[in-house]
C-alpha cells in the first residue's frame, strides 16, 4: 500500500538560495568559451559573468587579463608555434597571467621531449614574465575564477611605508614624516599631503584647516602639542 503523506507535519523541504559569489566584480568571458565546462561551472555558482569578445585572453577580472589554456593545448600551441605570439599579446597587458588547467607531469604521454615543455615554461616566466597558475580541472578553475573576483570587491587597503626603508619619492618621505606622529597613520597622511602643498604648511595649518582633513579634536590637540614644544 503507498504510505500516504503527513500534510501536518512541520518538516518542509526548503529550496536552497544560491547567492551570487561575486556580485560587485564581474568575470567577463570571451564567447569562445561560452559552451566550455568552466562558463557552465560559473554558471551553476551563480557568478557574476559577462560574454563579450575578446581580442586577446579568455577572461578578465578587473584589469586583470587571463589566458586559460588546458595542458593538452599548452603541448599544441607549442608545436604550431602559436604560443609565443599568444604570450606577445598577453603580455601588453600590465597585469596578466597565464593559467594552465590539468598540469600532466607524465611527459611520456606526449610527442615532446620533455625539456622542450620544462624549456617553454621557463620562456613564458623568464623571458615574457607572465605569471604561471595551475588548476586540477574546470571545477577548481571556477573556484579560481570567483576568489579572484572577490578579491577585487575588497576595498584596498592603505599600508604604513614605515614599515619600508625604501622610500623613493618625495611624497613617501613626507608621508614617512607624518606617520612618525601619534595617531597619524597612512590614511590620514594622505589626505594631509593631498591638501597641503608642503609638510610646512601642514605643521603651520589652525585647528579648522587641519579638522577638514577629517582629524579628530584629539589627534590635532596631540599633534600641535609636538610641534609646539
Amino acid at each position: 500500500m503507498k504510505s500516504l503523506e503527513d500534510i501536518f507535519s512541520n518538516s518542509k523541504t526548503k529550496t536552497e538560495i544560491v547567492k551570487c559569489p561575486n556580485p560587485k566584480v564581474l568575470i567577463i568571458i570571451d564567447t569562445r568559451e561560452k559552451q566550455s565546462l568552466i562558463a557552465t561551472k560559473l554558471i551553476e555558482k551563480k557568478a557574476n559573468i559577462k560574454f563579450e569578445n575578446l581580442k586577446v585572453g579568455d577572461y578578465i577580472i578587473g584589469d586583470v587579463l587571463i589566458e586559460r589554456k588546458t595542458f593538452e593545448d599548452f603541448i599544441g600551441s607549442i608545436l604550431s608555434k602559436r604560443l609565443q605570439e599568444q604570450m606577445v599579446n598577453l603580455r601588453k597587458n600590465k597585469k596578466c597571467f597565464l593559467l594552465i588547467e590539468g598540469f600532466d607531469y607524465d611527459y611520456e604521454k606526449f610527442n615532446v621531449h620533455e625539456n622542450a615543455i620544462k624549456g617553454m615554461i621557463l620562456s613564458v616566466v623568464v623571458d615574457f614574465q607572465i605569471p604561471l597558475v595551475y588548476s586540477k580541472d574546470e571545477d577548481e578553475t571556477a573556484k579560481f575564477l570567483i576568489l579572484m573576483a572577490k578579491k577585487f570587491e575588497k576595498v584596498k587597503q592603505d599600508y604604513s611605508i614605515r614599515q619600508t626603508r625604501n622610500l623613493k619619492t618625495i611624497n613617501e618621505q613626507k608621508q614617512f614624516i607624518l606617520e612618525g606622529f601619534p595617531g597619524i597613520g597612512p590614511v590620514t597622511a594622505k589626505k594631509l599631503l593631498e591638501k597641503f602643498r608642503s609638510l610646512n604648511e601642514i605643521f603651520q595649518a589652525n585647528e579648522d584647516q587641519l579638522k577638514d582633513n577629517e582629524i579628530n579634536d584629539k589627534k590635532i590637540k596631540i599633534f600641535k602639542e609636538i610641534l609646539e614644544r
